[in-house]
Formats: structure tokens, sequence, C-alpha cells
């Protein structure tokens, strides 16, 4: 959405009779009350007083953007006030304000104003800009002020001529393993390129924080077509009937136009949930990867949090948690318990349960807990007291997943009269018993392997442990947060869990690298970046500190070949340097902010973040390097 598409003539007031910060904001409301976008002035007014309250709209250099998000508003505008003289605006700087914007959202905008806010202050910051603010004449001349300059930072707004209008709905889902970063700029990308399409939809979000603008059971009844882009499990019986598109979380961001055509012309299956039908067998039988990556990202919540709290522990001493010890600290031993002792000891189960229950539906949880506990409980070997770890819950999810299947078929030919006794009977007993059994018998040869395989992993120096690095540092970059990346981060995961660190360390610090190097090309390198990419940079910077590999992506899907191959190279540096370093991190995300736990004190966080230092500033020379200058602003 444009500004000009919020600011009109009948929101402007050139010459700002008020002398007083609250007459000025009297008097924007007023304007924007008479030009009909408010329900109720008075209680418009209220909210942003409150605004104001928490901290002046006066941001300096002679501008104020006075703004709130309220329920009094009819449809969101802005207004706009300019005062020669200027007005004491209790503005960041102490300098009286000039420059006048008043942001009103209605209740349900989604933060629509913050956007708008966002534009402006960029805009703002321009001189010249702001010189031709105060220099205009007429209410025209200052929208077409405005609308130039949205026009040369964003180039001229697409209009697509004959673009389909949908007579009903479009409805889409979007999730991703871990819930942060693919979720919503997939959703955000089908919303901005739906409405250029003169397309109606609505963008259902499956992140890390739950379902957010949940499809509803109308809705679904009268959409024209369905978009599931996902790559893990989200809520499919409820759309059984309808015409389901079904990618993968990435295809909405890359391929968003061509999949959006597809919806509006209905090229899609028809969903069925009865399990006679195709799509059904693809969902519950096939997708190796959405099933992995269900059970993933069900379990990233207590890796993360578990691995943070044994980390923290150590604070107190390497032995804290250790009552025989001298270093034993009664909080440091609650941390530890808490972290390894309970949310580490879930991770595997956890795993396998979500992998099943992706694979059968709920039936499938049940047998993959007991699965995976079976996996990391019973060895059958001396001194191998991990059992058969991450791998064993691997094995142990996708059986019992399968293994419920069987189970369903077996009994789905029972009298109706026994239906009710499947799911609380039938189904658990025998879908434990046949997983539990399996596992029984199949772990002490898969602990073998696992122990195996960690033994010579640990074993690795010199040259075969940087080269590993450097493969998963590359492997983190590729693909910017699909498969591979999560492949690699799956692997680091792995071997935290068998009590190698060095592994998750140089998976992290490589993960870090691609927004990071880029956010500094658009830093040190301007003129091989457009303005609206120099201000994703300020975000990119923000995304990489937290080990947000996708905060890449804007950048990669504007110019693949360049961006990819910076970051890949940039990457696979800090990974090839973490594990020369020989750097061991307990904590399995968290970024920049969990550097303090890595493992060797001061030295060690020293060379840890020259690694990620050194990966970025490769980045960003490749990206500036291989762009080439960007013709608007050389």
């Amino acid at each position: 959405m444009r500004i000009t598409d919020l600011l009109t003539k009948e929101t402007i007031i050139l010459d700002i009779q008020s002398k007083s910060k609250p007459d000025i904001l009297q008097e924007l409301v007023t304007q924007l009350d008479q030009a009909g976008t408010l329900n109720d002035r008075e209680s418009f007014m209220k909210d942003i007083i409150a605004r104001e309250e928490q901290s002046s709209t006066g941001i300096g250099d002679g501008i104020a953007i006075p703004h709130a998000k309220s329920a009094a508003v009819k449809k969101p505008a802005i207004a706009f006030g300019r005062s020669i003289k200027g007005v004491e605006f209790e503005s960041l700087d102490g300098q009286p304000a000039h420059i006048f914007f008043m942001i009103a959202a209605s209740d349900g905008a989604n933060n629509d104003h913050l956007e708008a806010l966002s534009r402006l202050a960029t805009f703002l910051m321009d001189d010249k800009f702001r010189e031709k603010i105060l220099a205009a004449t007429s209410k025209e001349e200052l929208l077409t002020i405005v609308n130039k300059k949205e026009v040369e930072v964003d180039g001229p707004e697409e209009v697509v001529e004959d673009a389909p209008k949908t007579a009903g709905k479009i409805l889409a889902v979007t999730a991703c393993p871990t819930g942060i970063a693919h979720t919503f700029m997939a959703a955000e990308k089908l919303s901005e390129t739906a409405k250029k399409m003169g397309i109606s939809i609505k963008v259902e979000t499956n992140g890390s924080s739950g379902v957010k603008n949940r499809l509803t059971d109308a809705e679904i009844a009268e959409a024209d077509s369905i978009i599931v882009a996902a790559d893990t499990k989200v809520e499919m019986a409820r759309f059984n009937g309808k015409p389901v598109i079904q990618i993968p979380v990435g295809k909405a961001i890359y391929e968003t136009e061509d999949i959006l055509n597809r919806a509006v012309s209905i090229d899609a299956p028809i969903f069925k949930h009865d399990g006679k039908g195709d799509d059904e067998k693809a969902e519950s039988r096939g997708g190796f990867y959405k099933h992995l990556m269900n059970g993933v990202s069900n379990m990233l919540p207590f890796v993360v949090g578990g691995g943070i709290l044994i980390a923290l522990s150590f604070f107190w001493g390497i032995e804290s948690g250790n009552p025989d010890s001298p270093e034993y600290n009664a909080f440091a031993a609650m941390l530890s318990e808490i972290g390894g002792g309970k949310a580490f000891f879930l991770m595997v189960p956890v795993l396998a349960g979500f992998i099943a229950s992706s694979i059968a539906d709920r039936p499938g949880f049940a047998p993959g807990m007991v699965g995976g506990l079976i996996a990391i409980t019973v060895t059958g070997v001396e001194g191998a007291a991990g059992g058969s770890g991450f791998l064993g819950g691997l094995i142990a999810g996708f059986l019992a997943g399968y293994l419920t299947l069987l189970v369903k078929k077996i009994f789905s030919k029972l009298p109706d009269g026994l239906e009710g006794l499947k799911p609380v009977l039938f189904f658990p007993v025998f879908s434990i018993a046949f997983t539990g059994l399996a596992m029984m018998v199949i772990n002490p040869p898969l602990t073998k392997i696992y122990t195996g395989l960690t033994s010579f992993l640990e074993g690795l120096g010199g040259s075969n442990v940087v080269l590993v690095g450097i493969v998963l540092g590359a492997m983190m970059a590729i693909d910017l947060g699909g498969p591979i990346n999560k492949a690699a981060y799956t692997f680091g995961i792995a071997m935290l869990d068998a009590q190698n660190f060095t592994f998750i360390a140089a998976v992290m610090a490589a993960g870090m690298v691609p927004p990071l190097g880029i956010a500094l090309a658009t830093t040190l390198i301007k003129k091989r970046f457009t303005k609206q990419e120099r201000e994703a940079g300020k975000t990119a910077y923000v995304l990489g500190a937290c080990f947000i590999t996708e905060g890449v992506i804007p950048f990669a899907a504007a110019d693949p070949a360049r961006v990819i191959p910076a970051s890949v190279v940039g990457a696979a540096v800090t990974g090839g340097l973490s594990m020369f370093f020989d750097i061991a991190l307990r904590a399995p995300h968290g970024g920049v902010f969990v550097m303090g736990l890595v493992e060797g004190g001061i030295g060690s966080i020293f060379l840890y973040a020259i690694a990620i230092i050194i990966g970025t500033i490769v980045t960003a020379l490749l990206a500036g390097m291989l762009k080439k200058n960007n013709p608007q602003l050389a």
C-alpha cells in the first residue's frame, strides 16, 4: 500500500493554524473526522494522546508523526499538516516541528500503520524531500511530491490491466519447520502479490507462537481454491473436497505469481481426506522431509530451552551440578537437571512422536513417543548409556508412523458399533506393541552404529574436521533455511545430543553469516543496492545476529545468482574456522546472544566472534564484487 492511497486532498491542511501540540493533534484529528475516516472522533483523540504519553512522536528535524491503531478508525488514513513558523512538539531534538503526518489505522489493520510510519520516516530523512514538502503551494503539488518519492524508492506501481478478479476468495496457509522466518515471509509475499494482481486472499500463518489469522469454516466453504505452502504438518482435514495446491513454503516466496495464477484458474487437484484419493496418500505416506521437519520443529523448544539452561549452569563451573564436586551450586544443579535431565531427555521421544503423528495423525503419537524412549534407554550395548540417540529416534518415528497406518488398515473393517474403540483401545495397544517390539530388537545394533559414527566424527582432526565445518557452513547458506539448511542444523543437533558441541557451534556461526554479510554489503557498498534494499539491510543485521538465516531471502530472491554464491562462500569460511578453532557451544540457538556460553572463556569467545566476522566480510566483499552498480544510484 502506497502512502498516497491513504493521504488525500481531504486529509491535508497546507497551513495549520494551531500554536501548541495539543491543538495540533486536535486539528489533525478533526481533519480526519471531516474526511469521513473516523467512527468516533473523541475516542480516536484519546488513543492519539495515549500514544503520545508513551513517548513523543516528534522525531526531530522538524518532523512529527503522531499515530494510533484504534477501533475508532473507520478506514486507514493519513492526515498532513504544515506550520512554516513551527510548533513546540516535545521533539527528540528539542526543536520546533514544521511537518506533521498523522496516521490513523483501524483496529484490524494488521500493523499497516507501522509500515506507513516506517516508510514516512525513511522518506523524511531526505533533506530535499522535506524542502519540497515545505515549499508546496497546493494540495495537488504535495500529493505529486509524495508520489514521486514513492516511485523513486519502489519503482512505478504495477497495474495489472487484465488481473483476474476472484468472485470468491483464495485462501492460503504458510508453515515452516521453525515457524519463524519462512512462514511470515511467504505470507507477506502472497498477500502483497495478490493485492497487485487484484486477487482477494487471506493467509493463515502456522508460526512458532501458534496459528494466527486462522481460516474459518465459512471462509473455507466459500473459497475458490486453497494454497498450502508448508514444510511441516498443518491441519488438512478441513480442506476436504476443495481444490488445494500443496507446495513447499519456499515456492510461495520465489514463485508467488505463478502459484496465485494457478489458484485463480483453479489449477489444483481436489483434496480428499477420506483415504481414497492420491492426495491423502501423498499427505500421509509421502513427504519424508515434511514428516522429519514436523518432528524437528516440535522438538526444537526442548532442544533450545534445555540446551541453553544446561549451558547457563556451567557459569558456576563445569562440575557445578555434581554434589560431590567443590564447584557444586544448588541453583546450577537445578538448571542442569531441568535442561538436561528433563527437557533434553525428552528431545528424542518428542522427535519420534511428532514424526509418527505426521505420518499417521494422532494415533501415531503414542507409539512414536514410546519408540523414541526405547531408543535412548534400551541399549543392549555395554558403555552406550545414550542408546541409539537421534538416529534411533528418527527410525522409531518413521517405524511407529507406518506401523500405525498398518494397524489402522487392519482394523478398518470392524463393525460400525466398534468404531469408538479404535482410537482408545485397538490403535494404541497394537501400534505401541508393534513399535515397542520392533525397537527392542533393532535398537542394540542401531546403538552400535550410532556410537561408532559419533566416535568416528569425534576422532576427526586437522584438515578433516575443518572440511566438515566447511561443508556444514556451505549447507547452511545454499538454500537459506530450506531442506539443505535444515539438514545441516539437524545434524548439529544430533551431535549435540551425542555430547559433541563443536558441530552445532559451526552450524550456528555459519547460519548467521548470510544475512550479516549482505547487510554489511548494503552499508559499505551502497551503490550496488536500491534504497529499499539498504533499508532491508538494517533488518538483516538483526536477523543475522539472532541466527535467522532466512533474513537474506529478500536479497536472494531478487538476485540469487550473486547473493547465494557470496553467502555460501562466507558461511563455509566461518564453518571451517569455527571447527579449526575447536569452538564448543552447548546452546543450539540464539546467535550472538548466547556467545557468552561458548566453552573455554574469553579467548574462545573472541575466536568465535572472529570466525563470524571474517565470514561476514567475505560475503559482503563477494556480494559487492558480483553485483553491478544500480543505475538509479550511480
